[in-house]
């Protein structure tokens, strides 16, 4: 229980830290994620806590894809002529 704990508690901190890049601004970012917490915060079946788990880390790579490809356009731009 205490490792699961400490999962969320990271998950939380990871997700709050990506979340101030966020193209629609961390502000709105880091209260949709605070939402999302408190919302499931009563679930107790070890299970589904896995399973949400599981989904905030699909969030985090998604999140992290999306900013390696805004970079990866923003130096495209940079050094390549669209011409």
């Amino acid at each position: 229980m205490t490792s699961q704990r400490n999962k969320v508690i990271n998950l939380y901190k990871t997700l709050y830290h990506l979340g101030k890049e966020y193209p629609t601004g961390a502000e709105n970012f880091h209260h949709k994620i605070k939402r999302i917490f408190l919302k499931n915060k009563d679930v107790k079946d070890p299970e589904q806590i896995e399973k949400l788990i599981k989904h905030g880390e699909f969030v985090v790579k998604e999140l992290e894809a999306l900013y390696m490809l805004r970079k990866y356009r923003t130096l495209k731009k940079r050094y390549y002529d669209e011409d």
